[in-house]
């Protein structure tokens, strides 16, 4: 399958894949490239040590780039450390009590996920057996397993288009076999990529009003300003609201009498995900996993509480962190759609054209969608199955 062959409307949204590409080759990656470096989307406070509440965590990446460089104090926007000032509320990180927290600048750690072997790696793991299961799951779980194939594929790529190939020369580069064999191999997987895209954009889409009216406050007037007009131009972009103005349609979800009650379900569930990043050993993996995880529970939750047709006086909260795990995860997204174009041919070419279906059931059980979308296996704990099923 070539790329010319990923046309019409992505599945379950509102956009057709050649506009999607045409925004985000035009407007939406040139946007966000220079978003995500002001101050502001740079700083992330996280959690990093929390314990693994699934198995006994005793491994960390051997690689010595793999570890995370906290921010000195002094380079810390003052006010962060002063959430009270102004600006977007403070962070709530949930984690053990005594568990140390910190705050990294996220450009210094931007190669992510690149020295983690393949072997240790659930986000390059590759299952796809079916475990004989099949069934009919609802739309809103539907959804949820593909943000998290999408994600998991988005990762993938970003692993492949930046890898150590050579260890004992610190040799960097495009691994094509990789981002073949776990991702362009599978339509599915690249489908599910476009529609976490579209899906997250709308959450930005959707809050654009308070992401427009928020104080991106850091201390430094000019690069705060920059952010707050380079935020203005995506949530306001013409050419968006022209070509694409209905990412997702999230009014079809959360119909019926067992809409609050699969709310709360899917809630739980990623929840549970979340708590998964606690269990990777490589610090940068597990900083960038947080974040984006972070993100895509944003944009779960912008979706989920606001409704400006059935409830017009909810009000939409969201913490500093929340906001920048949400821009950073779109505009990763965003890389991987152009990511996607870039390697493809080349990788088409080396391997063969070799690309074909799954023959796996897109949509099986919630075990498959867990064992798929994230490379872990049940296998390692029997709280896995507890907690998710």
């Amino acid at each position: 399958m070539n790329l010319r062959e990923y046309t019409g409307i992505v599945e379950d949204c509102c956009c057709d894949y050649e506009t999607v590409d045409s925004l985000n080759g035009d407007v939406l990656h040139p946007l966000l490239q220079e978003l995500v470096t002001t101050p502001f989307f740079r700083y992330f406070k996280v959690k990093l040590w929390c314990d693994c509440l699934f198995w006994p965590d005793d491994g960390m990446c051997r690689l010595r780039d793999c570890s995370v460089c906290e921010c000195p104090e002094n380079e810390f926007p003052e006010p962060f450390k002063n959430p009270l000032r102004r600006g977007l509320p403070s962070d709530d990180l949930v984690c053990q009590e005594g568990k140390p927290q910190a705050t990294v600048d996220r450009t210094l750690d931007s190669k992510a996920f690149r020295g983690w072997m393949v072997v240790d790696n659930p986000w390059t793991n590759d299952d796809e057996t079916d475990n004989n299961s099949s069934g009919e799951v609802c739309q809103e779980k539907k959804v949820l397993y593909k943000l998290i194939s999408g994600l998991h594929s988005s990762i993938s790529i970003h692993i492949a288009a930046d890898y150590l190939l050579d260890e004992s020369t610190n040799l960097w580069g495009e691994n094509l076999e990789l981002i073949h064999d776990r991702v362009l191999r599978y339509p599915d997987r690249v489908r599910n990529m476009y529609f976490t895209f579209l899906f997250v954009l709308r959450a930005v889409t959707k809050a654009a009003d308070y992401l427009e009216q928020a104080e991106y406050d850091t201390g430094n007037h000019l690069e705060d300003l920059k952010a707050q007009s380079l935020m203005h131009q995506l949530v306001n972009n013409p050419k968006l609201q022209a070509a694409c103005p209905l990412p997702f349609d999230e009014a079809k979800l959360w119909q019926g009498q067992s809409g609050p009650e699969l709310k709360q379900q899917i809630q739980k569930q990623f929840k549970n995900i979340s708590a998964l990043m606690d269990c990777v050993g490589c610090e940068k993996c597990r900083l960038w996993g947080k974040l984006q995880v972070l993100g895509l529970g944003t944009a779960l939750k912008i979706l989920f509480s606001v409704n400006g047709q059935n409830y017009p006086d909810q009000i939409l909260h969201l913490q500093r962190n929340e906001v920048i795990a949400l821009v950073n995860l779109l505009n990763r997204l965003s890389e991987s759609v152009k990511l996607v174009h870039k390697m493809r041919p080349s990788a088409e070419n080396i391997m063969g054209r070799l690309i074909s279906e799954p023959t796996a059931p897109q949509i099986g059980t919630w075990r498959r969608i867990w064992e798929s979308s994230t490379g872990l296996w049940s296998r390692k704990s029997p709280l896995i199955h507890e907690l998710l099923f």
